[in-house]
């Protein structure tokens, strides 16, 4: 009888043709990745082996998830990038310190951009000497910081010579590899099962008895395999064990086993488990502190393969193992492993063991714990250090500091979005200290916001906190006040927030953020008049710090108060400080600021190819891309059906920017009713930004459509936000409504006049376009030809389609002809490609173009000749040479 059923694979056809061809397409240099999902004992193991066994002329690179490793970040991927990193030599210096920063071999917080785009250089450099296959079993125990790389790696490797395949455990909570192609692994059919049963049982069988094991056994090979080894001929020949879950029958075979194991191999085999590198030194170390005499023990224990890796024959057998011994010989086993663990070189590996170890508080190891949750933080393994925080907080019996380490976990979880986790530890907080309960309800709002349900909102956790903090810390109190303030403008509720806000406000604003949340709270109670005398200097200068902490907020003040340098200003600081930190969060959120500022001076290369990068940060992290910088861009172009393909994909929490630029798309394209009930739908929720921007778009369309008392409210709301800032944005886009509503031709001069700025030409065209419109319907075709000119050129070059159609028609209606605009390079390009096209054209290699997306060469290279061929190029100085991609 083989030991496991992996020598036998048996109704697997389908299964072994497709990884048979994901190895021919990877041989053609077309790489790929499969995720094989299904239950305990299914075949995912075997169809691993499968797949490496056939993989001749392959470099093979083998890694396994780890029950007990979960916790160390980047654990998988150093065992997988091991055998070859002689390679990393040949990667560019910051590549190759991010990955010895990750390994543990180097001090520092390691870029997580670089980490991956360093492990994707390690590949192909493997590559090179032919393709490459990586396969990872029991990726469902893979450390996030680890499956967050190979998923990273499996998205990128379609221009190489490599595969990745990966075997999960279902069901499983591993969303780094969702959008992977997978295939889930039914149980074998009645005739491959009997099969399967006839190799794994020489002896004869009755056919009641074989029907009950095929009964029993679920189609799961391992099963078919395993029940009859534990029960015997005997015991299935008068039944065996009661109906039960396949895994849970196939883990209790393996504990029948070890049963029947000399108590010394046992204690081996539970050190074996405990211990998830494999390290034969290592083993035999600590078996040598247990009086273990290891060669014989070890030849009393066929589930494990003691090699130059120690391996147990299917992680089943392993977790029976462990869970199966006593807990005093699991801690036994645990203390030997840390005292032969070397303390310099793994010394989180040893804390960890000595917290398994401990059956009671014990603050030694606690501290300890506590030094490697900051070690972990500082490689970016954030969900290790919450880990060992939780841990640590366990061991913990002094309270205030139990308490201290409970709000540290619990941070920690929220960053990694373990959430039920974070809020069940929340509860087992217990402390007097006002700074500490404080804490507890910054948390307790912060598990609000992103759980997004709870009797009370988020706002009420943050303003509790203030109030705490209002008589020891009163500097913090107020942070945490313009924090609820601030979420208050997100979610609604703004009123209630303020109110309670002002009850702790000071008498005189002695820092920027007095001075904001003092400007907030004039804006809700006073209106724009008063708020903008407050607001207006701070909004005004970019470089503020309060900014540099909440650079969104600062962003939609510069918008509701109309200047367009801070609304610049902001979103580039925010992108350099995010570049500079490398923080994955600030990065992202910054580029969509800068990108959603560029669309409206009408840069519209530059804000695709900030999105681009927006987007592939967020794929790399896989955190969803920020889609308003798209909606601005969509509703400006004007592209009627890419943009409501687009309005009607986003979440329902976009609403209110769908409705805006629903505004703006219409009236670009002259369906004023249209127009009219999405401009009206923004500015009733009265959201800070967005109201604002869609004024302009409810006069526009009010009018068109009749509607002069709607259109003259919304003017006299606009006119008090636009001169409470009084910058030439606001004071032009106002004059040019009050121009329409009022029919008076030096307001549209004015208009003119005030976005006469090249960062406003988009706002100055749409003025020139109106103005134009008013004159050729007073019968002045002369002037309107002018008028209509200056508005279609710039709206056609900047490529404003929709609204240059509309310059275009009115042109038409003047007897003049509008001059046809010149395809751009960029029309016929996706965002990805702009990106690269201008990257390229500003003398970017592939290989540079390549680590500022997260691709391979190879990938830039095909994505270069997709724009070749577009664009009928044949060389990359000729891409130069093109004004539209510089």
């Amino acid at each position: 009888m083989p030991e496991t059923y992996a020598d036998v694979l048996v109704g697997r056809q389908d299964e072994t043709r497709r990884l048979d061809a994901l190895l021919a397409s990877t041989r053609e240099g077309h790489g790929g990745a499969l995720v094989l999902r299904g239950e305990p004992g299914i075949g995912k193991s075997a169809l691993l082996r499968h797949v490496a066994e056939t993989a001749t002329g392959f470099t093979v690179m083998r890694a396994s998830g780890a029950e007990f490793e979960t916790e160390l970040a980047f654990a998988a991927l150093h065992q997988l990038l091991l055998p070859v990193s002689a390679a990393l030599t040949a990667l560019p210096v910051p590549h190759r310190k991010a990955l010895e920063i990750a390994f543990g071999l180097d001090s520092g917080t390691p870029d997580p951009f670089l980490v991956g785009v360093a492990s994707l250089g390690l590949l192909v450099e493997t590559v090179r000497e032919g393709p490459l296959l990586c396969v990872v079993d029991d990726a469902q125990w893979l450390d996030q910081a680890s499956a967050k790389v190979l998923a990273f790696l499996a998205r990128r490797v379609s221009a190489e010579s490599i595969a990745l395949v990966f075997a999960v455990r279902e069901p499983s909570q591993l969303p780094e590899l969702d959008g992977l192609p997978s295939h889930s692994l039914p149980g074998l059919g009645e005739p491959e099962a009997r099969a399967l049963l006839a190799t794994a049982v020489r002896a004869p069988l009755d056919e009641p008895v074989c029907d009950q094991i095929l009964a029993e056994a679920r189609g799961n090979p391992l099963a078919l395999v395993e029940l009859p080894r534990t029960a015997g001929l005997a015991g299935m020949a008068g039944g065996f064990a009661p109906p039960g879950s396949v895994p849970g029958m196939i883990e209790q075979s393996f504990r029948s086993r070890l049963e029947l194991l000399p108590p010394e191999a046992r204690l081996l085999v539970t050190l074996a488990a405990a211990d998830p590198t494999g390290d034969p030194g290592l083993l035999w170390r600590a078996a040598e502190l247990l009086d273990i005499d290891a060669p014989i023990a070890a030849q009393a224990a066929p589930m494990v393969e003691f090699g130059t890796r120690i391996r147990f024959s299917h992680p089943l057998a392993r977790s029976a193992a462990y869970h199966a011994a006593p807990p005093d010989e699991r801690r036994k086993a645990h203390e030997a492993l840390a005292a032969v663990t070397d303390p310099v070189a793994d010394p989180d590996r040893k804390a960890w063991h000595r917290a398994q170890a401990s059956a009671g508080p014990d603050e030694q190891v606690a501290a300890e714990l506590e030094a490697s949750a900051t070690r972990a933080r500082e490689r970016g393994g954030v969900a290790a250090a919450a880990a060992f925080l939780q841990r640590s907080a366990e061991l913990t019996l002094g309270p205030a500091q139990r308490a201290e380490r409970i709000l540290a976990a619990v941070q920690a979880k929220l960053s990694v979005g373990h959430f039920d986790t974070a809020a069940e530890l929340l509860t087992t907080v217990r402390t007097d200290d006002p700074s500490q309960e404080a804490r507890a309800d910054l948390l307790r709002g912060r598990l609000s916001f992103v759980r997004r349900r709870g009797d009370q909102g988020p706002m009420v956790h943050l303003l509790s906190a203030a109030a705490r903090l209002a008589v020891t810390d009163p500097p913090r109190s107020r942070e945490c006040c313009l924090d609820a303030v601030e979420m208050g403008l997100l979610l609604g509720g703004l009123d209630e927030v303020v109110e309670a806000a002002r009850k702790l406000q000071p008498g005189e604003p002695t820092s920027g953020t007095d001075t904001v949340l003092s400007g907030l709270i004039s804006l809700v109670g006073e209106g724009h008049r008063a708020a903008g005398e407050i607001l207006g200097p701070i909004v005004a200068d970019t470089d503020h710090e309060v900014w540099s902490k909440r650079p969104s907020l600062g962003f939609m003040l510069a918008t509701e108060l109309w200047n367009f340098t801070s609304l610049h200003g902001i979103a580039a600081r925010a992108v350099t400080a995010g570049r500079e930190t490398g923080s994955f969060h600030a990065l992202p959120i910054g580029l969509a600021m800068q990108a959603t500022a560029t669309a409206h001076s009408g840069a519209f290369g530059a804000s695709m190819e900030l999105i681009s990068e927006e987007e592939a940060i967020a794929d790399a992290t896989g955190a969803a891309p920020l889609v308003y910088p798209r909606l601005h861009l969509a509703a400006l172009r004007g592209r009627r059906q890419e943009a409501v393909e687009l309005f009607t994909s986003v979440d329902r929490r976009m609403s209110l920017s769908v409705q805006w630029a629903t505004a703006v798309l219409n009236n670009g394209l002259a369906d004023y009713p249209a127009a009219l009930d999405a401009a009206r739908q923004a500015v009733e929720f009265g959201a800070v930004g967005t109201a604002g921007l869609a004024l302009p778009e409810l006069v526009e369309a009010a009018v068109r459509c009749g509607e002069t008392e709607t259109a003259a409210t919304a003017l006299a709301v606009l006119q008090e936000r636009t001169r409470a800032g009084g910058h030439a944005w606001g004071l032009g886009v106002e004059a040019c409504a009050r121009a329409l509503v009022t029919e008076d031709e030096s307001s549209y001069q004015e208009a003119v006049s005030l976005l006469d700025d090249s960062a406003l030409v988009v706002y100055r065209a749409r003025a020139h376009l109106l103005y134009g419109e008013w004159l050729r319907r007073r019968g002045r075709r002369r002037d309107a030809r002018s008028a209509l000119r200056q508005a279609h050129e710039p709206l056609a070059d900047l490529g404003l389609e929709a609204f240059a159609e509309r310059a275009a028609g009115e042109l038409r209606a003047t007897g003049a002809q509008a001059r046809s605009r010149t395809a751009k390079a960029s029309d016929q390009l996706t965002m990805q490609e702009v990106h690269i096209a201008r990257l390229v054209a500003d003398g970017a290699t592939s290989k540079e173009v390549a680590a500022k997306l997260f691709l391979s060469p190879r990938t830039v290279d095909a994505h270069l000749r997709n724009i070749f061929r577009k664009l009928g190029l044949t060389s990359r100085r000729q891409l130069r040479d093109m004004p539209d991609m510089r």
